[in-house]
């Protein structure tokens, strides 16, 4: 079964728009986890708009699933991840005024920058997962550089699915079983929701997670976190 990593940015953003500390970031991680997520995700960026860097600490004490902490490496985020020591850490490749993550690494074109992080996360233990695209000479990179696992940009597969799910999903499919030859792990995120999830994951059996956020939260001001994330959990079992 594949694994459902639930990032709570959102949950963040909507407490920092008040101040003070509702919603209770720490209690949502906990009830995620007690209602069945694998695993809790967190994407700091500089300017702290959602996720601050004090969560980071303050959620490796009560986290008790998979830990991810994704960003863009800088100096900054590498000694937060050092400290903390998650249980995977996922390269971003945003500016830091980026509204959201837009694309994945040109894996050769930073291959010595990159390097250099993958090297870190190993000496400390941490797995590591780069962001990319469904370019296999990009997975090709990616696997020499020695990166544990890769996770796909799923954006232009939620932007085609309405329109056509085969063809949406065939550049996913294709990435996933030739990642899978290189020996990557397989994780995917941005823009899976309830609508679109299933299918992606019928067709790519290779998937070891998913991090989902902006839609999951959306859908449980609706249905509840409880049913929300029974429902995702639903979509990854095959």
């Amino acid at each position: 079964m594949t694994q459902l990593s639930v990032n709570i940015n959102k949950v963040a953003t909507l407490r920092n728009a008040r101040g003070g500390n509702v919603p209770d970031l720490l209690q949502v991680a906990r009830d995620c986890e007690r209602f069945g997520a694998q695993g809790i995700t967190v994407h700091p960026r500089p300017d702290e708009r959602h996720i601050r860097y004090r969560d980071v600490y303050e959620l490796r004490e009560i986290v008790t699933t998979e830990f991810n902490i994704e960003g863009n490496p800088s100096p900054e985020f590498m000694r937060l991840v050092e400290q903390v020591r998650p249980h995977q850490v996922t390269l971003v490749p945003d500016a830091p005024d980026a509204l959201t993550s837009d694309a994945g690494w040109d894996v050769a074109a930073h291959r010595d920058f990159l390097s250099d992080i993958l090297a870190a996360l190993h000496e400390w233990g941490i797995r590591s997962s780069i962001f990319v695209g469904t370019d296999l000479e990009n997975l090709d990179e990616a696997a020499r550089l020695g990166t544990q696992r890769v996770e796909l940009y799923t954006e232009p597969y939620a932007r085609l699915y309405p329109e056509d799910r085969a063809a949406a999903v065939a550049p996913f499919a294709r990435a996933a079983v030739h990642a899978t030859s290189l020996g990557l792990g397989l994780n995917a995120g941005h823009d899976l929701s309830l609508e679109n999830l299933r299918y992606f994951s019928e067709q790519l059996p290779q998937l070891a997670e998913v991090s989902i956020g902006h839609a999951l939260i959306s859908d449980a001001l609706y249905l509840g976190l409880e049913e929300t994330i029974r429902r995702y959990r639903a979509c990854l079992v095959r």
